[in-house]
């Protein structure tokens, strides 16, 4: 027979409820519709029943608002976010910040019953006047589009008002995210002619690999001397570190272990010879040097690179070394190419995943099978393999008819 609980009048306390002694107060603990576990106390059995039938209230009214179509984008959006038990904790902490940031206070509160496509529209706009880029504004796009199809496929509204909202704000004011292209040849053996300067040096092993493996920043960071079988000459990427917001409420950053994306994540990459020497090198200077990094990660340790505490990479100080670089570097050979009295060979702005994609476009001018560079790069599509190999055999092809043109063979 179940026991039943008692507070120290006698009383006995119905489920979720308990009476803490030592500091004399009452406890109701309760789920909310979110899936979080509440607690709320009293110093009174009386008063902790009114607040739990207030809290039953509140929730039921919200139901009702939200089935009537009366409740407001908020809490369409929370309960979008609580259905999606199967996302990444990276993932959700980028949807939750994202909301908050340019949703919550504004926007969010519009009912949601009420919102039509011209309001998403001149919303979108507004963000755009504010200073934010496209691709931000995408991202908020990404969270409020599958809000409102929820709240369709609950039989809430009839249609949903964010659909091609961000297409149209697009064409009526030719805005599109700019593609990513790849470094030229020229480009960038400019960046890595540039890494021998003392002050650069220390980078050079880390952009080496980076530009030679085709990794992602996650991989790179998360790299470990286990991974480099230098008897077989192949590097093993099985997980990679993020550095993201852990908290719904406090946006300080930290770093996780995590698996790949995807399956085709998981994958094996054949060293390069000027990769094996980077590494190597990377070898003799932590010896030589007397650093290496010393933080332990979800079970692993090992970790290749390093900042001078010891401690893992950000990827934005990644990105800050590559702005400086590059900046120092345009800035010396503008100046010597005036002197010279010839074109300067100046480097685009560019950021970590451009050396990926530079990887990919190198693999592609030099090997046809698309099923090998999806290998090798962790793609789970191949269009998307395609797409790269695409755009580097058309420039190809305008490259053979320049020669043709030059030489006057045709």
């Amino acid at each position: 027979m179940k026991k039943v609980r008692k507070d120290t009048k006698g009383r006995v306390l119905h489920k979720g409820e308990d009476y803490k002694k030592e500091k004399q107060i009452y406890r109701y603990s309760y789920v909310d519709p979110l899936g979080k576990r509440r607690c709320v106390y009293s110093k009174s059995l009386e008063n902790l029943r009114e607040k739990e039938k207030n809290l039953q209230r509140d929730q039921l009214d919200g139901l009702d608002a939200y089935v009537e179509g009366n409740a407001d984008v908020n809490f369409a959006f929370d309960r979008y976010m609580a259905t999606k038990n199967n996302l990444r904790s990276t993932t959700r902490t980028n949807y939750i910040y994202t909301y908050d940031r340019y949703v919550r206070d504004g926007f969010g509160r519009k009912k949601l019953s009420e919102v039509r496509f011209s309001d998403v529209v001149l919303f979108y706009n507004a963000l755009i006047k504010r200073g934010l880029s496209v691709n931000t504004v995408d991202s908020v796009n990404t969270v409020l589009r599958p809000t409102f199809q929820l709240a369709v496929r609950d039989n809430v509204i009839r249609s949903n008002p964010v659909f091609e909202a961000m297409t149209e704000v697009k064409r009526k004011m030719d805005l599109r995210p700019e593609a990513r292209h790849a470094l030229s040849v020229e480009e960038e053996q400019a960046f890595i002619k540039a890494l021998d300067d003392p002050k650069n040096f220390r980078w050079k092993p880390l952009f080496t690999v980076m530009f030679g493996t085709g990794c992602r920043i996650g991989e790179i960071i998360g790299l470990r001397w286990d991974d480099v079988d230098f008897e077989d000459g192949f590097i093993t990427i099985d997980h990679n570190v993020t550095y993201y917001p852990r908290s719904e409420r406090d946006y300080r950053c930290e770093y996780e272990l995590t698996l790949p994306k995807t399956k085709a994540g998981i994958r094996t990459i054949p060293m390069l010879r000027k990769v094996r020497e980077a590494l190597e090198l990377e070898k003799k200077n932590q010896e030589e040097f007397g650093y290496s990094c010393n933080v332990e990660l979800g079970g692993m340790r090992n970790f290749i690179f390093c900042n001078r505490y010891g401690g893992l990479l950000k990827p934005s100080t990644v990105n800050k070394a590559i702005k400086r670089i590059v900046t120092d570097y345009n800035a010396q050979e503008t100046v010597k190419a005036a002197r010279e009295k010839r074109q300067p060979v100046v480097i685009s702005e560019f950021s970590c995943h451009i050396t990926r994609h530079t990887f990919c476009s190198r693999l592609c001018e030099n090997e046809t099978n698309a099923k090998v560079i999806q290998s090798v790069m962790g793609h789970k599509d191949v269009q998307t393999t395609l797409g790269i190999y695409a755009e580097v055999s058309e420039k190809k092809k305008k490259d053979v008819f320049d020669q043709l043109n030059d030489h006057d063979v045709i």
